[in-house]
């Protein structure tokens, strides 16, 4: 019967890896090295409270793909909440034509404001089409 050894790696490369990975539980996944690189859903996943995000997806999801660039070219709606005028996500934050974290703030601030919560948001949206 073959006998095998394991060999131990602890190359530069190895360490560089494995100093981005986060712990949780016995898995390991990849951390994100920074906002820039998260994507819009992931983003939203660390503002949006858990028991909303689903309907926060969705209306994202319908509303503009998560494009932070999404434009309606016949109302002029803007962004991944599709602010209608589009510089009312100015509120949120001077860089809102571009950063996905000032929209899912706004755009979560809207629906709280609007509806009382994505989840309420979204019933109204199923119903209308819009919110």
């Amino acid at each position: 019967m073959p006998t095998f050894k394991l060999r131990m790696r602890t190359s530069a490369a190895v360490l560089a890896g494995a100093a981005g990975l986060t712990a949780l539980g016995a898995a390991a996944v990849p951390a994100v090295a920074s906002a820039a690189d998260a994507s819009p859903q992931a983003i939203a996943a660390q503002i949006v409270p858990a028991d909303q995000l689903a309907s926060f997806s969705q209306i994202v999801s319908h509303e503009s793909g998560w494009s932070v660039t999404a434009t309606n070219p016949s109302s002029g709606s803007y962004g991944l909440g599709q602010a209608l005028p589009a510089s009312k996500m100015a509120s949120a934050g001077a860089d809102w034509k571009t950063n996905p974290t000032t929209q899912i703030k706004w755009a979560l601030d809207y629906m709280n404001t609007r509806y009382g919560s994505p989840n309420a948001a979204w019933a109204f949206w199923q119903t209308h089409h819009w919110y």
